[in-house]
């Protein structure tokens, strides 16, 4: 048995790869925290376009995955998991970029991505529902870690669809794969960024990615990311086969890619030194775009109690 994506999947990847490689650099992603951007949106119609938003009509998560994971190498800041991953599989007909929808897990109905998006899903009592543009209460006074996902509570009052609650469970969990696997790009992302500091900084006349403790930080991040994104693809291709314990394997990938993010967040920082903690260097972008995701669709505590049920 062969355990490889196909070329197609590998070509799909590396279309994507290039477009945000060339339309989303980091100083894309800052003027969304800032919101001073230049053709604000030109990434989500450009990925509307390559057809990665409607993708899951057609295809598998597993055709899908790589791609999702490069948007988190690049922290697009836009809700490319909520619309495509979450979104499109219930509402079939917003497919083509002009409408957007974003969604959430929070308790409190606090939706991020809500200044972009005209359809709002809500977990509201174990059930998604879907509002849209009325129920946006309040906007932009929300504080978020991540200033590119701006944030706000929409009210659900006035719901206008209430989906089954087989609908929502997959829905639940496409929302985790999709988060597992963009947090996998920010821990490569991360994990880029800091090799090329430290072969360029110098203490002493030499590297300090020559110093031992600086090596160890760095096959800690490593070993981390290598043992979460098998499961990431694991949980993906179960998903895909309709395998009765995708569930399972979608909270470990969960639990994993959180952990190792917020581990390569840390060690990132710490190899840095304090220009790490510098709003200008692009350091802080994914850093913080990695703790938020670590919490969205069930943080770590959250995934590992699920796997333990479903070992008991």
């Amino acid at each position: 048995m062969r355990f490889a994506f196909t070329d197609e999947q590998l070509a799909f990847r590396d279309a994507a790869r290039d477009l945000l490689a060339r339309e989303c650099p980091p100083s894309y992603v800052r003027s969304a925290w800032t919101g001073d951007g230049v053709d604000a949106r030109k990434v989500w119609f450009a990925l509307a376009e390559m057809g990665v938003l409607g993708a899951l009509l057609e295809a598998s998560a597993v055709d899908v995955i790589l791609v999702i994971e490069e948007t988190g190498y690049a922290a697009v800041p836009e809700p490319v998991v909520e619309h495509a991953m979450v979104g499109v599989p219930l509402l079939p007909d917003i497919i083509d970029g002009q409408h957007t929808i974003t969604a959430s897990d929070d308790p409190k109905c606090v939706v991020p991505f809500a200044d972009r998006a005209d359809r709002f899903l809500l977990l509201v009592d174990k059930r998604l529902v879907l509002v849209g543009q009325q129920g946006v209460v309040a906007l932009d006074n929300l504080e978020s870690v991540d200033g590119a996902r701006r944030s706000a509570i929409v009210d659900y009052s006035r719901v206008e669809t209430q989906f089954s609650e087989r609908e929502t469970t997959q829905a639940f969990d496409r929302g985790a794969l999709g988060t597992a696997a963009q947090l996998i790009g920010l821990t490569r992302r991360m994990l880029d960024m800091t090799v090329e500091y430290v072969k360029e900084r110098q203490q002493f006349g030499v590297p300090i990615g020559s110093f031992q403790a600086v090596k160890h930080h760095l096959a800690d991040a490593r070993i981390a990311l290598e043992f979460a994104r098998p499961l990431v693809y694991r949980a993906a291709w179960t998903m895909s086969e309709g395998d009765p314990d995708a569930s399972v394997h979608v909270s470990m990938a969960k639990a994993m890619a959180g952990n190792a993010a917020l581990l390569t967040a840390r060690k990132a920082l710490q190899c840095h030194g304090a220009i790490g903690y510098s709003y200008e260097y692009d350091l802080h972008l994914f850093m913080k775009r990695a703790w938020a995701l670590a919490a969205a669709w069930g943080d770590a505590a959250f995934h590992r109690a699920s796997v333990g049920r479903a070992i008991l």
